[in-house]
């Protein structure tokens, strides 16, 4: 791709994003999320093959859809309360439609049939973006507007998604797939939290788009799509292999890593609030994830020894991609939990 149509793009994903995160008017909000969907299609489909093309329409699709929901929702808020305002969604049918159309922008379940579908189809870098920094917008105008939602639909799509999100992993291959479904499941836990503390929804994000940063850009690193293909990370740098295992388990949800924090408060904040039958429904689909994450670690690494493995040797070449940012984002994604106190101050 050329630099300088890579420039437009990036530009136009950060004003989107911005134009959500600080605009206090609908249609600029809803300008933002328009400008981060056209934005990231040309990536989607490059290099083009028919696979990237079908990938993208069936996320165009989806995005138009949910956009035009969002639109329809916010001219019914305005014709009924005369108010453009983020902050002002006080219509039960406007709240409801806005309820369904964020959802199917975070891939929550059942809106979540596009995410498996269109992330194996595009390239590492692009589903890096989609599962990360497409999420922003989206969680930014649910967190503003989160007392303003139909909370009792968003709560049940949330559980949906933790429970989907961890039984549509487990028979995957493609290391995209997995990653999309983790998506849906960790969406799952950012939204259930929306209306009880809506800074945990941030903090659970911002975790969320640390660790799978970090797996992303190693995946990417190591030209690694397939689960059977990081069996031959051991032969190729076992560093990378450590990262994708510590990263994935940090992912799922183990302790002592960071994964487990917002995990860990969410729970903590759902008791308190009296809700121990979603704080355990939660908990038990928080395993199905660990589960999947575990059974790639045993089978990529514990099934046979690594340095004897019967899988076909691909050729090792020098490395021209940055590695840069890897340490930094494997230090944050994996040791941030001695720092919960100051977390929860905050918070």
């Amino acid at each position: 791709m050329s630099p300088y149509i890579l420039l437009i793009i990036t530009t136009s994903l950060l004003l989107g994003t911005s134009l959500t995160l600080f605009s206090n008017h609908w249609l600029l909000a809803w300008m933002g999320l328009e400008l981060n969907t056209l934005a990231i299609i040309p990536m989607m489909t490059h290099p083009n093959h028919p696979r990237a093309t079908e990938s993208a329409i069936k996320y165009f699709l989806t995005q138009a859809t949910a956009s035009m929901m969002i639109m329809f929702s916010i001219i019914y808020n305005a014709w009924m309360t005369n108010q453009w305002t983020l902050l002002q969604m006080s219509d039960h049918t406007a709240s409801t439609l806005m309820t369904m159309a964020l959802a199917i922008k975070l891939g929550l379940a059942p809106f979540h049939f596009w995410v498996p579908e269109v992330t194996p189809g595009i390239p590492l870098s692009s589903g890096m973006i989609l599962l990360t920094w497409q999420k922003i917008a989206p969680t930014a105008l649910l967190y503003q507007i989160s007392p303003s939602l139909n909370m009792e639909i968003l709560i049940l799509l949330a559980i949906l998604s933790t429970m989907l999100g961890g039984w549509g992993g487990l028979n995957q291959t493609q290391m995209r797939k997995v990653l999309a479904y983790s998506s849906i499941a960790h969406m799952g836990w950012t939204v259930i939290i929306a209306l009880i503390n809506p800074n945990l929804t941030i903090l659970s994000l911002m975790i969320y788009i640390m660790t799978t940063l970090t797996l992303f850009m190693t995946l990417n690193l190591s030209s690694t799509t397939k689960i059977k293909s990081i069996s031959n990370l051991w032969n190729k740098s076992t560093p990378m292999t450590m990262i994708v295992f510590l990263t994935m388990l940090s992912l799922g949800g183990l302790p002592p890593l960071t994964g487990f924090m917002p995990k860990w408060l969410i729970l903590q904040e759902l008791i308190i609030n009296n809700n121990p039958t979603m704080a355990i429904i939660m908990a038990l689909s928080a395993l199905l994830n660990l589960f999947f994450y575990m059974r790639i670690i045993y089978v990529s690494s514990l099934t046979m020894f690594p340095t004897s493995n019967n899988l076909k040797h691909h050729w090792f070449f020098s490395q021209t991609k940055t590695t840069n940012m890897i340490p930094t984002l494997t230090t944050i994604s994996s040791m941030l939990l001695p720092l919960t106190p100051i977390l929860i101050i905050m918070t």
